[in-house]
């Protein structure tokens, strides 16, 4: 099939899922009736957000009171009350709450740093559906230091923290306990006009009892396919929907090797135009992403491929539209194999991880009715051996039934080559929540096939995936099934392993103790996955991973043991870690012992051990950490693998060690420092960034990135290689 039959098939598509809609309107949402409701009133007064509740506006807001804990009892009664406060104005969501406390002296408020982790504090969040569609939505998080954290949902069960959305939060904490006070302006959400209903929902999360609590929950689960309902929101603006926001980036690199520097100078412009209050433009000119979260190094203990995560920016803004299927393994591991669309691809050397110039991009993404559409076109710049390529990137979904989606996806280009490639598919997202009272079914099913010019042969990639999931007391589990062709090749996707067909069933049994002041649950589960070849059938892989006991405590510690079985069939040479292999029939045996404390508490270690065989030899490997936050400004996290492997060929010790490091002077200064030694490649990083955040949307960093080589020895003796020093300053305009 040619790209352009590939394109008409997207297009024929597309022209299909636009017809879909007597689906939904055959089951638009879960019963009304099913749901809890407030209602709210529009306001035309303003609070000082200072984390007081003394406005006249939250005297005046609907008052929700009856919320019930998800963890540990689901739908017990919560060990504190908690009142939120839900109003909003003609340009804001403004959300208050009073989180009493018996105990205000226990209050864990530990994060102090905007967008950082707040899973072991004290939070509070709010949940929007704008859509209420059950599928997606908003989460914002804040703590008790009035740390923003924010994320979108891309489908029920996944969240991307990664999203940065504009809003103001603050807090404050009492005699009787904390409040909080978030306003979320309208120009951040993408909403229906047309409909005065979203989905919704409040909670808090109390850390030293590591107790969960929600307005709208089932089956312990509260994200948008258990939310509840607000209604009368009428009369919203999002003013002219225009974002400007322009970056000035001033930086000096420096080859130490040859002793070069070289300066740059990278003014940058993006541009978002909201068309609809659902449907957003944006256009990005010579792009910049040099005040990025570095990677975490990784070490390859297989012979496929890593997979990295998305965290530019550009790229998460509406990450959620471009998804594609379900791509999990089915408990206890994911795989990203036969990802059609995988954006570190564009503007990245896969060779060298360096960046490559984006000169510009566009990019429309949002809603119109009941379609979500995404549409993503980049040029990337020349870089040593390649001349710019231009790749597009088309993806449309529909929603059909209660809670599920149908939809279509298609690529088109290769930054990595000056090759004519393509790729078109379709997916089938089916959820219910409500499968029975205590249990969720959830079934993916998608199809794709590649087009590059010069390749034939199989290059088709399909999976179908069933899961039975409840987070009570029982049984869970899933099947799946997932095929790449021996040719599929999505220049723009990511494939680890290809010419395979693999099948998994995986289960699991929970079981809480809910008079329990030691145990909360313990749980065990067990995974099988056989991996043969698409062409022979031949057995090339298989797996039994089996979780014999995991404890979780009251306080959220975790001990568990696990045994696996490896099988693998190679049938040509390989390299792992240097060490070469040749093609024949390896098995071998593992057991792992850990032991993470919980993250509530200032000082959490952990501790793992595994040992057994690997391949023709054997296998030791301790993991040990130590997280420590002894106040609301400091963090430090070490961690240090180390492999030691025992090979006929060769014996191959690894050690790395990461140590990242945090101080927040106030929540709009910070101060982030990541470090990190492998001795396998002799080299040791840092990647150290002052963020500096006067207000949301504005931000000024101060980046400092260093290379060393470390061939005396492990700090020993340490030779720069190369470094960096950025800074960037950007400003959202908005209108």
């Amino acid at each position: 099939m040619n790209s352009g039959a590939i394109f008409r098939l997207f297009v024929l598509s597309a022209a299909l899922l636009a017809n879909s809609v007597w689906a939904q309107n055959s089951s638009t949402q879960l019963q009304s009736s099913d749901r809890k409701r407030a209602d709210i009133v529009m306001t035309d007064l303003e609070p000082v957000l200072d984390g007081i509740l003394d406005d006249e506006i939250w005297q005046q807001a609907t008052v929700i009171n009856d919320l019930h804990q998800t963890t540990p009892v689901d739908m017990g009664e919560p060990s504190q009350r908690s009142e939120f406060y839900v109003t909003y104005s003609e340009d804001y969501f403004y959300v208050a709450a009073r989180l009493y406390d018996t105990e205000p002296e226990l209050i864990s408020a530990r994060q102090m740093i905007q967008g950082g982790q707040t899973n072991f504090d004290d939070f509070a969040f709010v949940m929007l559906d704008t859509f209420n569609n059950n599928r997606t939505g908003f989460h914002f998080q804040t703590n008790p230091n009035g740390m923003r954290s924010e994320s979108v949902y891309e489908n029920p069960s996944s969240q991307n923290w990664d999203w940065s959305g504009i809003w103001q939060s603050a807090s404050n904490i009492d005699e009787e306990g904390w409040t909080m006070e978030i306003a979320i302006p309208f120009t951040t959400l993408n909403f229906n006009p047309n409909t005065d209903t979203w989905g919704f929902n409040v909670g808090r999360d109390i850390s030293r009892t590591n107790e969960e609590i929600a307005w709208s929950s089932f089956n312990r689960n509260a994200n948008p396919s258990t939310s509840g309902l607000i209604s009368g929101i009428n009369g919203i603006q999002q003013g002219l929907g225009l974002d400007v926001v322009p970056s000035v980036t001033v930086a000096e690199e420096t080859n130490h090797t040859v002793n070069d520097s070289e300066g740059r100078f990278d003014p940058s412009l993006d541009i978002f135009y909201k068309f609809t209050p659902n449907l957003t433009g944006a256009l990005t000119f010579n792009t910049d992403f040099s005040a990025t979260e570095a990677d975490s190094r990784q070490v390859n203990f297989s012979r496929f491929g890593l997979f990295f995560e998305e965290k530019r920016d550009f790229f998460l803004q509406d990450s959620e539209i471009f998804s594609f299927g379900d791509l999990s393994g089915g408990g206890f591991g994911s795989s990203s194999n036969g990802m059609p669309f995988y954006s570190r691809r564009i503007g990245l050397d896969p060779n060298t991880g360096q960046p490559v110039d984006i000169e510009a991009g566009a990019k429309l993404a949002g809603r119109v009715d009941d379609i979500s559409v995404g549409v993503l076109a980049v040029q990337q710049g020349d870089r040593v051996g390649l001349d710019g390529q231009n790749v597009f990137v088309g993806r449309v979904t529909s929603n059909v039934l209660a809670e599920s989606k149908v939809g279509a996806i298609f690529t088109q280009g290769d930054p990595n080559s000056e090759t004519d490639s393509s790729l078109a598919g379709v997916d089938f997202a089916y959820r219910n929540t409500r499968f029975t009272d205590r249990y969720t079914m959830t079934s993916d099913w998608w199809y794709q096939s590649s087009d590059v010019d010069g390749i034939e042969g199989d290059t088709k990639a399909y999976k179908g995936y069933v899961n039975f999931s409840t987070q009570n007391n029982g049984v869970s589990g899933s099947l799946s099934y997932t095929y790449i062709g021996n040719e599929f090749s999505p220049r723009l996707g990511f494939v680890s392993r290809s010419g395979i067909k693999q099948s998994s069933i995986f289960t699991n049994y929970r079981h809480y103790f809910p008079g329990s002041d030691l145990v909360r649950n313990i749980f065990t589960a067990a995974r099988y996955t056989r991996t043969e070849s698409s062409e022979t059938d031949k057995l090339e892989t298989e797996e039994v991973f089996w979780r014999v006991i995991n404890f979780n405590t009251y306080q959220g510690d975790q001990l568990h043991l696990t045994l696996n079985y490896n099988h693998d069939i190679p049938t040509s040479p390989f390299s792992i870690l240097g060490v070469g292999f040749t093609p024949d029939d390896y098995s071998w045996e593992s057991m792992t012992l850990s032991f993470n404390a919980s993250n509530n508490r200032a000082f959490s270690p952990s501790l793992s051990y595994q040992t057994g065989g690997f391949y023709t030899g054997d296998r030791d490997r301790i993991e040990a950490g130590i997280d420590w936050r002894p106040n609301r400004r400091l963090a430090f996290d070490l961690s240090y693998d180390f492999n030691d492997v025992v090979l006929p060929q060769a014996r191959v010790i690894s050690r790395q060690i990461t140590l990242d490091a945090s101080i927040a002077i106030n929540p709009e200064w910070s101060w982030i420092s990541l470090l990190q030694y492998e001795n396998r490649s002799d080299t040791f990083g840092i990647n150290s960034r002052l963020h500096w955040t006067p207000q949301a949307g504005e931000d000024f960093y101060l980046v400092v990135n260093y290379n060393f080589d470390s061939t005396a020895g492990a700090f020993r003796e340490l030779n720069p290689l190369q470094s960096e020093i950025v800074l960037k300053y950007t400003r959202n305009f908005r209108f």
